[in-house]
């Protein structure tokens, strides 16, 4: 399964307890199709402290979230696009849906 979604992208959640949410992709799991994004999905983890005069505690992070639950946001028109693909001299590029800008 190819990924459509790359790092650094902004992305907008369509479904889930943060839908409608945007961010940055901070980065993929190609193997499970899977994306991690700024501020979404947050979860709280339970940190052991690992060397001497290190605290543990409760931290909140990012876990990731399926791929097909997020849309790229077009950084031209600005809307939730789907990615089109386009070969421009000999390399396969993404382009916007709506207005065929490159993303």
């Amino acid at each position: 399964m190819s990924m459509n979604i790359k790092k650094n992208d902004t992305v907008v959640v369509l479904s889930g307890k943060d839908r409608g949410k945007k961010g940055k992709v901070l980065g993929t799991v190609p193997a499970d199709a899977k994306v991690v994004v700024e501020g979404i999905n947050m979860v709280t983890c339970h940190v052991k402290p690992r060397r001497q005069g290190e605290e543990g505690g409760i931290v909140k992070r990012e876990a990731a979230i399926a791929s097909c639950k997020v849309q790229v946001v077009c950084p031209k028109c600005g809307k939730a696009t789907r990615v089109a693909h386009k070969i421009e001299g000999g390399k396969k590029i993404r382009v916007c849906k709506h207005c065929g800008a490159e993303l």
